[in-house]
């Protein structure tokens, strides 16, 4: 009988219709609803290939649940002649869209989860019948024999879904079934609703919501602590293998779904890739919202397989015109309901399956797989289709590790940690976190890594008041974590927790995942002001000394050499042949300044001829050579390189108090309990000291922080937290160095099973390198480390110098001109003294016309005063006698002036030092020529 309808609907059309352009299929999607308009398009491209006249489709985009908009969307659709509608996916409008299409007869094609009712006959939905579907579920309770389980719901609208799981009275052997109820609150948090279902013993959860929801009801049953081996999830989502499912894969618990279609089919595969490349088209590659890799939703493969269906239909009736109505007129498309028929006597083999209608138009024949959740991901388990029911393809179900074992996979583990940077922090981020994504660190990175390394489950839990633990006398019992982790409240604990011997005693560690020792945090040495003697500091006090000896020794060395050697001894008249006297340049104040100059790089007029001498001058030149070059090399270092004042330098320092410096540690830790248990006078010293003044203790590192910048406070602790706070805060330092050596680990219960484990992964995080990475990561990287790198770096970086950095050289410059200035008043006094004495003149006379000839700055040759007495007369005759002795004396000087020639080849046996007897002589010569 079908066949012969579908023959004669085939005829009939092909009697009244006739080619009008193009085949125009219409939908409505809502606005920024991507991924549904691009699946619609690849859909209509698809069933165009080979046709002569190709389908065309025409998307209107419309408000989420906008009634107004849908209407106008649909009556614009009417005006393009289409041959079918498709869409929307909000339900309210979606209802309001098929009464329009009921009443114009349009076809309308629906994906969405709806029920449609029997009056609206122009609707077909490739949804599953919500009675077919809560059939699966409920041969799927029976098939695991639950005799009590919840239905944690959404919303009423989902409830029709329900509808055979909750008539199940009893498993078929009498025993009857408890259902209990939890309907989800709108906001984001359902631990309330979960802690209830904990309360009430139940153990079998049966999910149906929204997509976006399941994995966070999961995380919160998962820290509310329902989802251990006892309980098993039934999740009723068609889209459940969409979601990550890592977090719950070692959880313990029995997870179990449903899928229309392998993800993996290489169909399903290309149809992902053409839907992404048309999303980026469609978006003008704006949009990043694409289907990820196994992430094609139930709800898009429906709207692919309908477009499919629905154009195999008009191409087998030959349509090529829709209804040409308006929503103005009164007039419907006759040929509407038949192509309403046609579809739901047309069968194809689709994405999700064989896809037939019953004959009342719903999708009752369907065929799915059924799946768990297993550590390597999802496991099919079993198939149902509307026939045979459920058939259990497993036969035999993996029993679970039993507990106590030293396997940690699949189980759930509870680690304490501490809001302790950068072990434990809040991750900073604009949207509401939940569970452990609240957390990030340096110990929750490592709980990450042990997790994935041994395939268990874990949840976080802080530890408000921040104490570590130690053993109270008073009360007579541990406190903070160690107290939880004896009394079972908690499985690990993890921050910057030292493994000492006392609480090794009560709990058991991991072996150190990091090494550190007590050290003190203090304010970062302050910068000394310059020295204005600084350019002495390139030499020692020793060095200066022995360099002194050997200016005095070497220079009374070469006064010695001089008067030894005879080539030193030199004629003071090269043109007299047989002088009756020699002179010798090295005397004592020439010897000194030959190696002043040398030191000094300056030189001097003096000239060694001797070969001693010559030789004792020459290995003083290299000595002052490389005493120089020593001196230079050192001075720019110590000239640029700001010296640093340290109050304190070692833990000695501190406790002797130079500076009046108060300390303290952090109360009740680990560094505190190091002063009180050790037997070193000084420790012990300094304990007494903290816990004379309890003031000093403070609750947290970052109050000892503060007080460091703050007061004149040195704050003692670990090295490692030093280390991060030091990073950031630049105006504080480490000081000293470590006293003592321990570790931090990762605290268990006494005799815990997975010690050996968790030490054995830590061993292997440590040789791979991973903990040095993330300690590199949250010290130097994260949460502003870094800040102070380039101020410690540019400190031995060459700064310009100030007038306090040279201003002793000035002093010295000043002084020595200063000096220079007395000595030569000094000079001229004993001068005009003496020629006051021998002339017999007044002395003040004498010194004011000394004075008055030196600021007259007439020039540089100064006249010598002959002052006689008043009393005394010379003879004419002994004067005349004088003329004619000095007329003689001139001719003779004039015979015996050498010629330029002979001066020459005296030149290099005359010394510097006969210059002024020379001088002397030519002075005689000049005054002997003057004219009378």
């Amino acid at each position: 009988m079908i066949v012969i309808f579908k023959l004669f609907t085939l005829v009939a059309l092909k009697c009244l219709i006739f080619v009008n352009g193009e085949r125009i299929i219409g939908a409505i999607c809502d606005d920024g609803n991507f991924l549904n308009q691009a699946t619609f398009d690849v859909a209509i491209e698809a069933a165009s290939e080979n046709e002569k006249n190709a389908f065309v489709s025409s998307v209107i985009k419309t408000s989420p649940g906008d009634i107004n908009e849908a209407e106008r969307a649909m009556c614009s659709l009417l005006e393009q002649n289409i041959l079918g509608v498709f869409g929307p996916q909000t339900r309210n409008t979606l209802e309001h869209v098929q009464s329009l299409a009921d009443y114009f007869e349009i076809p309308q094609i629906i994906t969405e989860p709806i029920e449609i009712l029997n009056r609206n006959w122009s609707a077909v939905s490739l949804y599953p019948h919500h009675n077919t579907y809560s059939q699966v579920f409920a041969d799927i309770i029976v098939m695991k024999g639950w005799t009590e389980f919840t239905i944690i719901y959404e919303g009423s609208e989902l409830l029709p879904f329900l509808n055979n799981v909750v008539s199940i009275e009893d498993l078929g052997s009498g025993e009857e079934v408890s259902i209990k109820f939890i309907q989800l609150p709108d906001d984001d948090d359902y631990r309330s609703q979960l802690k209830n279902i904990k309360a009430s013993g139940s153990l079998n959860y049966v999910v149906i919501c929204q997509l976006q929801n399941i994995l966070n009801l999961l995380e919160q049953a998962q820290h509310v602590g329902i989802m251990s081996d006892d309980h098993s999830y039934l999740i009723m989502n068609p889209d459940f293998q969409t979601i990550d499912i890592s977090p719950f894969k070692h959880g313990g618990s029995n997870v179990t779904g449903i899928r229309f279609f392998d993800p993996e089919l290489k169909e399903i595969q290309e149809l992902i890739i053409s839907i992404n490349d048309k999303v980026k088209e469609l978006s003008e590659n704006q949009l990043t919202d694409v289907i990820e890799e196994n992430g094609l939703s139930l709800n898009l493969a429906l709207v692919y397989d309908s477009v499919m269906l629905y154009t195999s239909a008009i191409k087998a009736m030959g349509l090529e015109d829709g209804g040409n109505i308006t929503c103005d007129s009164d007039e419907t498309w006759n040929l509407g309901s038949t192509i309403i028929n046609y579809v739901r006597t047309n069968e194809i083999d689709g994405l999700t399956g064989l896809i037939k209608f019953n004959e009342e138009g719903f999708r009752t024949d369907i065929e799915l797989e059924v799946f768990e959740v297993m550590a390597h991901g999802f496991e099919k388990v079993g198939t149902w289709n509307s026939e045979d029911g459920y058939t259990l393809s497993r036969k035999v179900i993996p029993v679970a590790e039993e507990e106590g074992t030293d396997s940690m996979k699949g189980k759930h583990f509870l680690v304490i940690t501490a809001l302790s940077a950068p072990y434990g922090m809040l991750r900073e981020s604009s949207k509401k976190l939940e569970g452990n994504d609240r957390y990030e660190g340096f110990g929750i990175e490592i709980i990450e890594e042990l997790a994935k390394m041994n395939e268990f489950n874990y949840t976080f839990d802080i530890q408000a008041d921040g104490v570590y633990g130690s053993y109270d006398a008073k009360i007579g019992k541990w406190t903070g974590m160690m107290e939880k982790i004896m009394d079972g409240r908690a499985d690990f604990a993890i921050t910057d927790l030292t493994i000492t011997a006392a609480r090794q005693k009560v709990v058991d560690f991991t072996s150190p995942f990091m090494n550190l020792g007590i050290t003190i945090l203090y304010k970062k040495p302050s910068k000394q002001p310059p020295d204005l003697f600084s350019f002495i500091s390139p030499f020692s006090y020793a060095v200066w000394g022995y360099l002194t000896g050997a200016y005095v020794g070497v220079s009374a060395l070469l006064f010695l050499l001089g008067r030894f050697a005879p080539e030193e001894w030199q004629n003071p008249y090269p043109c007299i042949e047989e002088p009756e006297t020699l002179d010798n340049q090295w005397t004592l104040a020439n010897s000194f300044w030959f190696t002043l100059g040398s030191v000094l790089t300056q030189g001097s007029e003096i000239a060694p001829i001797a070969l001693s001498t010559r030789m004792a001058g020459s290995l003083w030149w290299f000595f002052t050579l490389i005493m120089v070059s020593s001196y230079t090399a050192n001075l720019a270092a110590f000239l640029t390189v700001e010296s640093k004042f340290y109050a304190i330098k070692n833990v000695a320092d501190l406790s002797t108090n130079p500076y009046d410096i108060t300390y303290g540690a952090k109360k009740g830790g680990a560094t505190y309990g190091f002063f009180k248990e050790s037997d070193n006078i000084l420790y012990q010293k300094m304990f007494q000291y903290m816990d004379a003044h309890p003031e000093l203790m403070t609750q947290t590192n970052e109050i000892g922080l503060e007080r460091v910048k703050n007061e004149n406070y040195a704050f003692l602790m670990e090295s490692t937290s030093i280390e991060y706070m030091v990073e950031r805060n630049c105006d504080v330092a480490r000081v000293g160095g470590m006293l003592d050596s321990k570790g931090y680990g990762i605290a268990m219960k006494k005799n815990s099973p997975y010690r050996q484990p968790m030490s054995e992964s830590i061993l292997q995080l440590q040789e791979q390198g991973k903990i040095t990475r993330m300690k590199d990561k949250w010290w130097k990287e994260k949460r502003g480390g870094g800040a102070c790198a380039d101020d410690d770096a540019s400190s031995g970086d060459a700064q310009p110098l100030v007038l306090a950095n040279v201003g002793g050289v000035f002093i010295v410059l000043a002084v020595g001109s200063g000096l220079a200035i007395v000595c030569a008043l000094f000079e001229m006094i004993v001068n005009v003294w003496f020629i006051s004495r021998k002339e017999k003149v007044p002395f003040l006379e004498e010194l004011k016309a000394e004075l008055k000839f030196v600021f007259s700055f007439s020039g540089d040759v100064k006249p010598v005063r002959h002052r006689e007495s008043s009393d005394s007369s010379k003879d004419s005759k002994k004067e005349d006698k004088e003329d004619d002795a000095e007329s003689q004396e001139e001719n003779d000087v004039s015979n015996r002036i050498p010629t330029p020639s002979q001066r020459s080849s005296h030149s290099r046996h005359v010394s510097h030092s006969r210059r002024p007897s020379n001088a002397s002589y030519m002075a005689k010569v000049r005054k002997s020529s003057k004219p009378k």
